[in-house]
C-alpha cells in the first residue's frame, strides 16, 4: 500500500498536527461553553474522560517512539554489519589468484562507494535510489562471477572457499540493510496516534469550556511537548532524510582504511 506521509517533510507534518490541535481545542472549548449544565458532576465526568485519554495517548506515544527507535537501532547495526562484511571480503581477496586479485579489489571499492551513495540518497528520490540499487546488484553479480572463476583457476579449496564465504555474507548483509532502511512504523499507527492527539486536545478544550475558563499556559506547554515527541518519532522513522539520520561512519572509516591499505604483491 502506498503511504503518503512517509515522503512528506517531518516539520510540515508536525506543524499541521499542531495546528489541528489548536483548532480542536478551541472548538472543544466553544462547545463546552455552550453547555447549560455546568454543575460539578459534568465537570468531574469530563475530567475523568480527559485523564483516561491522556493515559491512552501516553501509551501510544511510548509504543510508537519505541518502535521508531528500535528500527533506527536496527538500521545502525546493519550498516556496521555490512561494513564488516565488505572489509572481510576485501582482505580475503588477497587469497585469490594474482590474475584476478586486482580486478576483484577494484570491484569491491566500487561496491563500497555505491553502498555509501545508496545510504545517503533522500527518500524523495526513488528513481535515483533504484538506479543505485541496480548498480550494486550488478557489482554483486560481477564479484560472484569472479569468485567462480577463482575457484576454477585455483586448486586451493580453502583459500577460494574463505573468499566465497565472505562474499556470500556481504550479499546477505546488503539485503538485510536494504530491508531495514525500508522498514518503518506503519502509517495506520501514526494516523491513530494523530487522531488520539487531536481528540484529546478537543476534550481538554471541552473540559475547560465546561469549567468556564480558558485553557491554561501549562496545557499549551503540554501540547508543545507532545508535538516535539511526534517530531522525534517521525524523524527517526526517516533514515535518509531529516535531522536524525543513520550514521555511516563505519563505512566511511572502511573506505579510508582501504585507500591507505598497502597492496599485496602479485604472484
Amino acid at each position: 500500500m502506498m503511504e503518503v506521509m512517509y515522503r512528506q517533510n517531518s516539520v510540515l507534518i508536525v506543524a499541521v498536527l499542531f495546528a489541528l490541535m489548536v483548532i480542536a481545542m478551541e472548538g472543544g472549548f466553544r462547545v463546552g461553553c455552550r453547555k447549560s449544565e455546568r454543575h460539578a458532576e459534568a465537570i468531574r465526568q469530563a475530567n475523568a474522560v480527559l485523564a483516561s485519554m491522556l493515559g491512552l495517548l501516553a501509551l501510544l506515544l511510548a509504543f510508537t517512539f519505541s518502535a521508531a527507535l528500535q528500527r533506527y537501532e536496527d538500521r545502525s547495526l546493519t550498516v556496521v554489519a555490512e561494513a564488516n562484511a565488505i572489509g572481510t571480503t576485501y582482505l580475503r581477496a588477497q587469497l585469490l589468484p594474482a590474475e584476478i586479485r586486482d580486478e576483484v579489489r577494484a570491484l569491491l571499492r566500487q561496491y563500497l562507494d555505491t553502498r555509501l551513495q545508496e545510504g545517503s540518497v533522500d527518500s524523495t528520490e526513488p528513481e535515483r535510489h533504484e538506479s543505485i540499487i541496480r548498480r550494486a546488484k550488478q557489482l554483486e553479480a560481477q564479484l560472484w562471477s569472479q569468485a567462480a572463476r577463482a575457484a576454477e583457476i585455483d586448486g586451493r579449496v580453502v583459500a577460494s572457499g574463505l573468499y566465497i564465504q565472505s562474499l556470500n555474507e556481504l550479499i546477505d548483509t546488503s539485503g538485510t540493510r536494504n530491508a531495514a532502511l525500508n522498514r518503518h512504523v506503519p502509517e495506520v499507527v501514526l494516523l491513530l496516534l494523530f487522531a488520539t492527539i487531536v481528540l484529546t486536545t478537543a476534550t481538554l478544550g471541552f473540559s475547560s469550556g465546561l469549567a468556564g475558563h480558558r485553557v491554561t499556559l501549562a496545557a499549551f506547554v503540554l501540547m508543545t511537548l507532545i508535538a516535539l515527541v511526534v517530531y522525534l518519532i517521525v524523524d527517526l522513522d526517516r533514515p535518509r532524510r531529516g535531522a536524525i539520520q543513520v550514521s555511516h561512519e563505519s563505512m566511511l572509516s572502511l573506505q579510508r582504511s582501504i585507500v591507505g591499505m598497502p597492496q599485496a604483491p602479485g604472484r
